[in-house]
């Protein structure tokens, strides 16, 4: 009975309320005119299968949808669905191995042909092709066969009883594309259907009207949306590019957009753009992580690609334990968070940082300690012999390439960091670069953090929902970007362990929830406080803003951001 703990105790916990609106603002679709939105990491593709990056994930979310997703306290909503199968409506299996999803009747694409099972089946075979180098391949672990009842049923088989049957097809980052528009994209031939990835047919309250990568969306209303007199505006418009602190301005101070998202800036910054009375912040904890990744394999430009893609040829330097746990014993994480977002962050040193069921009482990382950090690199043999101030080891100086994208909060911390490192010995270069370069995961640029052609490299992700199982999963070996996936993966760091890999099978079977925190914990300490592969800085609270006539705004740190966007609606 352990097996069916999570799957019983979840459907009790499902609410099938309806989406976050305002009866007294219905009307006619359209009727708001424009609405302006701001993501200072301008968006790159609109197909979340080919981009792990946040930006592009939550700009396709206006178009394209999952059959379920998570609402703004976490809980799981049907979209697409009639409901959210369990074993208590009948829609999971008593034996776990399957779930079967109906979708709603009378479902259209944007160009008017309806939504089928069909549609759901082929985005399966989309992301799962062994060529195809799906960047939510995670979502889909342990799936065995999606099966097309009729044209309204799709049946997922599992490989073994899977208690947490929501990966595939559940949240914004694994949403439904159409099998007719995407039929000649499968594989390697993925990144090179550009109509399809640029501008995607969805069942979202938004349809692309035009996309310049790297800039500007224009989306129109969906005319053949579901929801009578939804969306309130005729279009939107996405801008991309900039910084924080001109998208925090042109919202709180001069009114010029309508909603900036990830405002990543100090506390009293934030609070002096919101006295010019145009707007206000909103902020929301949850899994959100900065972190700095240690690249496991050597990324020389010396070496083919295939190469510096793989653990085949290990890190110089940062294959040692010793000196990834010493970077982070250096690091003052109190003062990181007090200089970048003071209430609206906390110094963590779990990978997986809430719901508080998942959180390790991993506290080691809590304490920086210089002289420890120093012991323990003599320990490893690194030694500064001719007293330049850096160390050496068998002829090589302890030099270290860190990259991240350009942001004023991510500077500061590089800027600190490279302090604390140069005190116990490390010399240190500072790389930043364009966030919709770094977050873009075109696979002929050099620069993209999938890529890692540095020694260390800092950013933050999240995960979609309150289970962190797809994200855990991430680090399976063999799941790490390289040429032979177009450079997807989600395994960034090149980690790979088999009692690793043990765990995550172990916890796709598990269903006690004590017995999955447990598990869960024992992961998440083992690539952040055993191996040190990830050094987790800081659990931020999304900080986002929004005008003060544009209503109908819910942030929700569980799932998209843009999730309710077809509710929002002008109150002046």
């Amino acid at each position: 009975m352990k097996l069916k703990t999570l799957m019983l105790g979840a459907a009790a916990s499902f609410a099938f309320a309806p989406m976050a609106m305002a009866d007294a603002h219905q009307g006619e679709r359209g009727r708001d005119g424009e609405v302006k939105i701001l993501y200072w990491q301008a968006p790159s593709i609109l197909n979340p299968f080919l981009s792990g990056g946040t930006k592009d994930i939550e700009a396709s979310s206006l178009v394209l949808e999952p059959l379920a997703r998570y609402n703004e306290t976490g809980e799981m909503v049907p979209f697409l669905a009639e409901e959210v199968p369990t074993v208590a409506n009948g829609g999971v299996s008593e034996d776990l191995t399957t779930i079967t999803w109906k979708i709603k009747e009378g479902l259209v694409w944007s160009d008017g042909t309806p939504v089928t099972s069909a549609d759901v089946k082929f985005t399966a075979e989309y992301c799962m092709h062994p060529e195809g180098g799906c960047a939510q391949g995670a979502f889909f672990e342990g799936v065995e066969t999606v099966e097309a009842v009729d044209d309204q049923t799709v049946k997922v088989t599992f490989n073994q009883p899977k208690p947490n049957p929501y990966g595939p097809f559940v949240g914004g980052q694994s949403p439904i594309i159409q099998a007719a528009q995407f039929a000649d994209c499968l594989g390697a031939k993925a990144p090179e259907c550009t109509d399809a990835n640029y501008n995607p047919i969805g069942t979202g309250p938004f349809k692309v009207a035009d996309f310049k990568p790297n800039d500007v969306i224009q989306y129109e209303a969906n005319e053949n949306y579901r929801e009578e007199g939804k969306p309130a505006f005729a279009s939107v418009t996405l801008k991309g590019g900039g910084d924080a602190n001109s998208a925090g301005r042109a919202v709180l101070e001069t009114g010029e957009f309508d909603y900036a998202w990830n405002l990543q800036l100090a506390p009293d910054v934030i609070a002096k753009m919101e006295a010019a009375g145009y707007g206000k912040a909103i902020t929301g904890f949850g899994p959100l992580l900065e972190r700095i990744e240690m690249n496991l394999t050597n990324p020389s430009p010396d070496l083919p690609p295939e190469t510096r893609a793989t653990v085949a040829e290990p890190h110089p330097i940062l294959s040692d334990v010793k000196v990834r746990k010493a970077l982070s014993m250096a690091i003052d994480r109190d003062l990181l968070t007090e200089v970048g977002y003071g209430q609206a962050g906390a110094p963590t040193c779990n990978l997986v940082p809430a719901p508080a069921i998942y959180a390790s009482d991993n506290t080691d990382c809590l304490v920086q300690d210089i002289e420890g950090a120093k012991a323990l690199l003599e320990d490893a043999g690194w030694t500064d012999s001719d007293g330049d101030g850096v160390r050496e080891k068998d002829g090589m100086k302890l030099s270290l390439l860190y990259q991240t994208s350009t942001n004023a909060v991510r500077q500061d911390f590089q800027a600190l960091i490279k302090d604390w490192w140069s005190q116990i010995g490390v010399e240190t270069e500072l790389r930043n670069l364009d966030g919709s370069v770094f977050f873009g995961g075109d696979p002929g640029s050099p620069d993209t953090f999938q890529k890692f052609y540095a020694d260390v490299e800092m950013y933050a992700n999240t995960f979609n929902g309150t289970d962190p199982q797809q994200y855990l999963s991430a680090y399976r070996c063999g799941n790490e970007p390289k040429p032979s996936s177009q450079w997807q993966g989600e395994n960034i760091n090149r980690f790979c362990d088999p009692a690793y890999d043990a765990m995550i099978d172990e916890l796709g079977r598990t269903g006690d929830l004590e017995e999955r925190s447990a598990l869960a914990k024992k992961m998440n300490d083992m690539l952040t406080k055993e191996t040190y592969t990830i050094v987790p800085l800081v659990n931020r609270a999304r900080v986002s803003a929004h005008a003060n006539s544009l209503g109908g705004v819910v942030l929700n740190v569980w799932d998209s951001e843009l999730w309710n966007v077809g509710d929002w609606y002008r109150t002046e």
